[in-house]
């Protein structure tokens, strides 16, 4: 595993996906995705000690049905025009561990966690170190709560014009209730036409500044 060189980064546009997953009538999910959002990703010496900001545009929702869509802008979810944007802030990180946390900690550190061109992390620790949790709080409609991410490193190299890249995938599960997002229908069979819990999927790469 190569660690990103330490920098600030930011999401590039052009290799971005920030979607979401809900349930319909309980029993089939529907996919969307924000089309226009921002990141800034600041690698410290330290990667623990890493920071990321982002910042989401609400009205550019979308769920390939146009009704659904301005459904979801209007103030009975999103309520785009008194809350444009979606916001998270990370609190810290830490790394899933898969084996003994003294073996892990020691190899890594050993290895200098492998900066670009660096060390080298051995295999059984590569794998374990690969995955890392994101603490942090998103801010939806001006409510804010705390969120872990499920972060997958994708890995860190430089591409053909000469910049430092690094790839990733993040994952959660949020209950949109939980920001307010309370508008449903009670289904004469059963359940709620809109399932409560939203399932993040980010995927992108991150370029570092120069």
């Amino acid at each position: 595993m190569t660690i990103p060189a330490p920098g600030t980064y930011v999401l590039d546009q052009a290799h971005k996906r920030i979607g979401f997953l809900a349930r319909h009538m309980m029993v089939s999910p529907v996919r969307g995705e924000f089309a226009e959002g921002t990141a800034q990703i600041v690698v410290t010496e330290d990667p623990f000690d890493s920071s990321v900001s982002a910042t989401i545009r609400a009205a550019s929702i979308g769920t390939g049905t146009p009704d659904r869509d301005a459904h979801l802008m209007s103030a009975d979810f999103l309520d785009v025009e008194r809350f444009p944007t979606l916001e998270y802030r990370s609190t810290g990180i830490t790394w899933e561990q898969h084996e003994d946390p003294i073996f892990m900690w020691a190899r890594l550190r050993s290895n200098g966690l492998a900066r670009r061109g660096g060390g080298h992390v051995p295999q059984q620790a590569a794998r374990a170190a690969t995955r890392f949790t994101l603490t942090g709080e998103l801010t939806v409609k001006g409510i804010t709560r705390p969120v872990d991410l499920q972060v997958d490193f994708g890995g860190a190299r430089r591409d053909p014009y000469g910049q430092d890249i690094f790839g990733f995938t993040a994952t959660a599960e949020i209950n949109r209730e939980d920001y307010g997002l309370v508008w449903n229908v009670v289904l004469d069979t059963g359940g709620v036409l809109v399932g409560k819990t939203v399932r993040i999927e980010i995927a992108g790469e991150a370029i570092r500044e120069s």
